[in-house]
């Protein structure tokens, strides 16, 4: 039990993953039936479905913009601070995470590539949580437009049109419109949250300040 105490955190986001995962499947799998029924298609088996390019579109499209979130969030936290948020770097004093690296090569406890990496590896340990963000985005946005190229082909040749590759669906309105409503969203979410931790507070949240601290109090 300790085990998963230290990590619930953790572990409660990806069960709520998995249990809105398969809600998506579930309700997109009936959704897409009840249009093939009204167009007189066959219906496909939930199998059938999970393998779809309507269904992929639909799950890479909102992970496209998670991870575009996340990333350029970590990026911007990097150089820019808000005055009175728990969500920005101290104003007017150093940060822990501005600490070189290179002077905790005997920490026992620091990462590996901190202790005993190259120059390289150090560099790229660094910048790794952006990196990682940026990467999760591209191969989200890639599938994304090889997932709706298909859906949108499968339209168009419905009404007489032609079909498209990957490359030109990423020059369509709709593959820029689909991601625009999903973009917006999440950075007005991250803006809610930067502005709205400067006066209001949820005790005993890492996200939160203290309850009792001063509106003008910014960071740790």
């Amino acid at each position: 039990m300790r085990w998963i105490r230290l990590r619930a955190l953790l572990l409660a986001n990806l069960l709520l993953f998995g249990l809105f995962f398969i809600g998506v499947l579930l309700t997109g799998h009936a959704h897409e039936n009840d249009e093939l029924s009204e167009h007189g298609q066959p219906t496909q088996t939930l199998v059938q479905y999970a393998g779809s390019s309507s269904f992929g579109e639909t799950v890479f499209e909102n992970w496209e913009s998670e991870f575009l979130q996340m990333g350029m969030y970590v990026l911007l936290t990097v150089f820019l601070v808000q005055k009175g948020s728990s969500e920005s770097r101290p104003l007017d004093k150093p940060a822990r995470q501005d600490e070189d690296p290179r002077a905790h090569r005997n920490d026992p406890d620091a990462p590996w590539p901190v202790r005993r990496g190259s120059p390289l590896v150090l560099k790229l340990y660094e910048n790794s949580l952006a990196i990682a963000f940026g990467l999760c985005f591209l191969l989200s946005i890639w599938l994304h437009a090889v997932t709706g190229a298909r859906a949108y082909s499968q339209d168009q040749q419905l009404h007489g049109g032609e079909a498209v590759t990957a490359a030109q669906y990423l020059g369509t309105s709709q593959f820029w419109f689909e991601s625009f409503q999903n973009w917006q969203s999440e950075f007005l979410a991250v803006a809610a949250i930067i502005g709205g931790s400067i006066y209001l507070r949820q005790r005993s949240s890492s996200q939160s300040k203290p309850v009792h601290a001063p509106h003008a109090e910014t960071g740790d």
